[in-house]
């Protein structure tokens, strides 16, 4: 009973961090140090840890479907979109979206076994912890006062949306930068407003998350016991529940404030880290 406990904590886990930009992946392999499942194979967590996003994924979609659903069949959805079925601004998202994707899927699929061996560690995870708490805090004081020069997930160029896959890339490379954090990060610096980065970025999880829970399913397999299913389904459940309050808590958030306190709280985690780490306990 207690991996059944373990797949629900790991599940809020992913369903808080997924979308807070503060890392799911760092967190998740922390709590692994202190919470491993304990009757399961050996590759188990490798794929555990990236499968139960797929919860969190159809949270994104659920919360966004207007924004993400291409075709307006209704007479009515078809009125406000001019007569037409497809929603052209929509189709156009969703190329600037897959061409986000582009650079860190070449990069994850050629040299994702290299930088998990090399940065898959406390130490690595609590220095890009911290150096993405220093950016978060850097850019917001930079940007303080100035007008976005793109307000909306539709003014977002093609230029732009290669440049925030870019900045993704990080993510891929350094456990503990966080997926969103990088994303959001490199949407402030380029001139996005908050509300627009942060709705990009939730987004741009749908493909991306997809294509790594994909990938890592055929680096593993799907030879999982009638246990490690139940896990599965467990954690991608709790992940799907958690992430439904997170992104409209998120959303709301935002348009009232920065995105300073996620700046230090990964400050604080990663200095905790590198404590714990020096006294052996990570």
């Amino acid at each position: 009973m207690l991996d059944f406990l373990k797949a629900v904590i790991y599940g809020i886990i992913e369903g808080i961090t997924e979308w807070l930009p503060i890392s799911s992946t760092g967190h998740l392999i922390l709590a692994e140090k202190f919470l491993p499942f304990e009757e399961t194979g050996e590759n188990f967590f490798n794929v555990f840890d990236v499968v139960i996003q797929l919860g969190a994924i159809l949270a994104v979609v659920i919360v966004l479907w207007n924004t993400i659903w291409p075709f307006a069949f209704s007479p009515e959805n078809r009125k406000k979109n001019g007569g037409s079925v497809i929603k052209k601004d929509t189709f156009i998202l969703w190329v600037k979206m897959l061409i986000s994707c582009v650079p860190a899927a070449v990069i994850g699929i050629l040299f994702d076994d290299v930088f998990e061996k090399l940065f898959y560690n406390p130490l690595s995870i609590a220095i890009a912890l911290i150096v993405f708490g220093i950016a978060f805090i850097v850019v917001e004081t930079v940007n303080k006062g100035k007008e976005p020069k793109t307000k909306t997930v539709w003014d977002i160029t093609f230029t732009s949306a290669l440049l925030i896959g870019i900045f993704q890339v990080l993510a891929a490379i350094f456990p503990g930068t966080s997926r969103s954090g990088a994303t959001i990060v490199g949407a402030l610096i380029i001139g996005i407003a908050r509300t627009a980065a942060a709705e990009y970025t939730f987004i741009l999880a749908i493909p991306v998350m997809f294509g790594a829970s994909l990938l890592k399913i055929v680096k593993y397999g799907l030879d999982f016991s009638g246990k490690e299913l139940a896990l599965l389904g467990i954690g991608c459940v709790v992940s799907f529940a958690v992430s439904m309050l997170v992104i409209r808590f998120l959303l709301s958030f935002i348009r009232k404030s920065d995105f300073k306190p996620f700046g230090w709280y990964r400050i604080g985690l990663g200095i905790l880290v590198i404590v714990l780490f020096c006294a052996k306990v990570l």
